[in-house]
């Protein structure tokens, strides 16, 4: 039997299905990631054993980390807020109080109930710690004249923190493999800490107004084909990532910038922001289908199991304890409504970008014992967030439109 033709089949009559029944999947208690996922299992050694290929580190790496980079651009679109900082209160709690208080404490759980050494400890908080750009687009914002400040808090927090966490991985991996700090400290802040961040921001800037610039005086002279046009976001996010990553910038950063810079320089052509959003939101989608599935099949009980209880105590932290704590924290004295700070303390979703996280420090030479422990941490916890995220994500964002709504009614 042909794995290959098998596979395709299979994506094909998936994506029939989810599509086709759309309108009852919506209804239910369920995002589109747990049927990706349960399909997944069905599709691997525990089900039908039609896909017994199983991908290495580094082709999961690769693809998670172009879901995100098309993601985080998605989230830069959406966003339709002046570039002030009264206007972002809530995205720098989240991300300059929230982030810190969830890296140190899930490392400082890992250190002294997990018994890492403190290496593996900040990685795997760092991994663990930011939200999912990809799997949360439920809570995110729906279209570029969304204003809800749960839905902007939510989507500015997974653009930003999925790019910004990255320096605390890079401590852990140089801690992991050398724990003599001083062989490594200052490199660490010069160049994965300032020069990293500020070049992200930079070239995300840069090429942006730079690929705009030259869309719009070409577009003068011969206007393009409309369905092509779409394409210049694709090129965008490409040329983005690619020339930033070159000179050593975080390049989820400098996209999520870029895709801010775009959303402000189509301002008057509201049109072809809507088209490019909704083009880079329909390779997300696809590609989200295929990331789920694989994950679905590289699932093995054996050392999920093995590492359960140590799963279920940072996944239970992490999820009723440290993200809720750390989202009041972070909004004491903010004019936050407490419905508000609610849903956001409980939707801090995981995904995609701590599964490339992971990859991507397996790749640097995190390995062993401690690897793997890390690794089925992290494969847990993604799924139980998956589980219990998408199962509650519609019916919580259903009551509060509802509250929303009757607030606007009592107040009128």
């Amino acid at each position: 039997m042909n794995t290959y033709i098998i596979s395709l089949l299979i994506i094909g009559l998936l994506l029939l299905a989810v599509t086709l029944g759309s309108g009852w999947i919506e209804r239910l208690p369920l995002s589109y990631a747990i049927i990706y996922l349960i399909v997944g299992v069905l599709l691997g050694s525990y089900g039908f054993e039609l896909i017994k290929i199983r991908p290495d580190t580094e082709f999961l790496e690769r693809l998670t980390e172009f879901v995100v980079i098309v993601s985080v651009f998605g989230c830069g679109l959406k966003i339709n807020r002046p570039l002030k900082l009264w206007a972002w209160q809530s995205t720098i709690r989240l991300i300059g109080i929230l982030m810190p208080i969830s890296i140190l404490s899930l490392s400082a759980i890992a250190h002294y109930v997990l018994d890492m050494g403190w290496g593996a400890a900040v990685l795997l908080g760092a991994i663990l710690a930011p939200t999912d750009p990809v799997l949360a687009s439920e809570v995110q914002l729906d279209h570029v004249k969304d204003k809800d400040e749960l839905r902007f808090a939510l989507t500015s927090e997974g653009g930003l923190n999925d790019s910004l966490a990255f320096p605390l991985v890079y401590f852990g991996i140089y801690a992991f493999k050398d724990s003599t700090w001083d062989n490594w400290l200052a490199k660490w802040v010069g160049i994965d800490v300032l020069w990293a961040i500020a070049s992200g921001i930079v070239m995300g800037i840069l090429v942006a107004k730079t690929i705009i610039w030259i869309d719009r005086t070409i577009q003068k002279r011969h206007p393009a084909d409309e369905l092509m046009e779409n394409f210049v976001a694709l090129g965008i996010i490409l040329l983005t990532y690619s020339l930033t990553e070159l000179v050593n910038g975080y390049g989820f950063l400098a996209v999520f910038v870029s895709g801010l810079v775009v959303q402000q320089s189509y301002f008057t052509q509201q049109e072809k922001r809507i088209a490019q959003l909704e083009f880079t939101e329909q390779i997300e989608k696809l590609l989200e289908v295929t990331v789920i599935v694989i994950l679905g099949t590289v699932l093995l009980i054996e050392p999920m199991l093995k590492y359960v209880g140590q799963s279920l105590l940072v996944a239970g932290l992490l999820f009723l304890v440290i993200r809720p704590l750390g989202v009041w924290l972070s909004m004491l004295g903010g004019g936050i409504h407490k419905t508000t700070s609610s849903l956001m303390g409980w939707f801090g979703i995981k995904g995609l970008g701590s599964i490339y996280y992971l990859t991507y420090s397996l790749g640097k030479g995190v390995k062993g014992d401690t690897a793997e422990q890390i690794t089925w941490i992290v494969y847990t916890v993604v799924v139980l967030s998956i589980l219990f995220h998408g199962i509650t994500a519609s019916p919580l964002m259903t009551w509060y439109e509802n509250i929303k709504q009757e607030s606007k009614v009592s107040a009128n």
